[in-house]
């Protein structure tokens, strides 16, 4: 596994975005993306710890090496 990037949660919805996932809503502190029957949860943060990132890419169900070769626009 690769190491994660300290991005911030803009960057990381960018990244979602190019994936294929969408912006379904936002709750509080809280940005809810989907893609057909996959979805994640990103939290609203300047800085996501590794761990929520982490979460996130696995809740939607793609892999670190795709997250990371995405954020370095391979």
């Amino acid at each position: 596994m690769p190491e994660l990037p300290r991005i911030s949660e803009e960057q990381a919805i960018k990244i979602f975005i190019k994936l294929g996932f969408y912006i379904a809503r936002q709750k509080g502190s809280h940005v809810i993306m989907r893609r057909d029957d996959k979805g994640c949860v990103i939290p609203k943060h300047k800085a996501l710890a590794v761990g929520t990132l982490k979460s996130a890419i696995r809740q939607a169900g793609i892999t670190a090496d795709k997250f990371v070769e995405i954020y370095k626009g391979k």
